[in-house]
């Protein structure tokens, strides 16, 4: 098919070389054109602005850093709905607001344009290994009909109801994520206190009831001291901030989820580290 993709991040590169792996033809915008290089290198075809990453397409994916980007790459004056055809799919990977969702799809249903947002888990690894899960909103014959280009670079999609109903389940999931990053953190920050072997407490605590994602993945880059971002502390914390917002509005009290946004708008916006992995929050106890 003919694809543009609008972000070239650690996801977005991922996720494109798994489409061209499938022999697509890939068009790309990024910000900074030198961080698409890799994927240029493999193929790709670059754009000089997102209109024209969305020109002739068949379907464009925007993956970006914030809910502002968002908004920037959509309704700026080069941007995807300037020039969005009638038949064209559009699909939102960033993990942005619910209401940002429904509003470019009200826009793009406008114009004929078929819109979905469709945020994803799984981190660097799942993007590089084509295994991401992928949460999303929109119309049901929308969500079908790309299905089989979603199946290039995944392991699941799951849909969950009308435009920005994939972003509420991408908010479930980062609330889930806030508790398992905070409990491996302080569950080697308490191990390494009484003095056990790290490596050892890993695997055991993985091959039990408290195995889960973020421990397999991030615990053994945390003893290497690989802070290297399979997902970037600032594109979290923003995740959070975004669950509360959305949890206020339904009247919810999630203390927990509020901790963990705490703690790690002290490893970004306190201590600077807002580029490293999610697994630095580790460094708010060993400096």
């Amino acid at each position: 098919m003919k694809i543009g993709f609008i972000g070239t991040g650690v996801m977005g590169t991922g996720i494109i070389n798994n489409l061209l792996k499938h022999g697509n033809d890939v068009t790309v915008y990024n910000r900074t054109k030198a961080h698409a290089q890799a994927v240029l290198d493999r193929g790709a075809k670059w754009a000089a602005t997102p209109a024209a990453a969305t020109t002739g397409n068949e379907i464009v994916f925007t993956m970006v850093g914030f809910p502002q980007d968002v908004e920037d790459v959509y309704y700026g004056q080069d941007g995807v709905l300037a020039v969005a055809q009638a038949g064209q799919y559009l699909v939102d990977m960033t993990t942005s607001r619910p209401s940002l969702a429904q509003r470019i799809a009200i826009d793009g249903e406008k114009k004929g344009a078929h819109v979905v947002d469709a945020p994803v888990s799984g981190g660097d690894v799942g993007a590089k290994n084509g295994t991401l899960t992928v949460m999303l909103g929109g119309q049901r014959a929308d969500v079908d009909a790309i299905a089989p280009v979603l199946e290039q670079f995944s392991a699941s999609w799951h849909y969950f109801g009308p435009a920005g109903s994939g972003q509420h389940a991408k908010a479930a999931n980062q609330i889930m994520i806030a508790g398992t990053m905070t409990g491996m953190t302080e569950m080697l920050v308490y191990a390494k206190q009484a003095g056990l072997d790290l490596n050892e407490v890993i695997k055991t605590v993985g091959s039990g009831a408290a195995a889960n994602w973020s421990l397999s993945n991030y615990g053994p880059r945390v003893l290497k001291g690989d802070y290297t971002p399979g997902f970037f502390a600032k594109h979290f914390l923003k995740d959070l901030r975004i669950a509360l917002e959305e949890a206020d509005k339904m009247d919810l009290n999630l203390p927990a989820t509020k901790e963990a946004k705490h703690l790690y708008e002290e490893l970004v916006d306190e201590d600077g580290l807002g580029s490293d992995g999610t697994q630095a929050l580790i460094k708010l106890w060993w400096k």
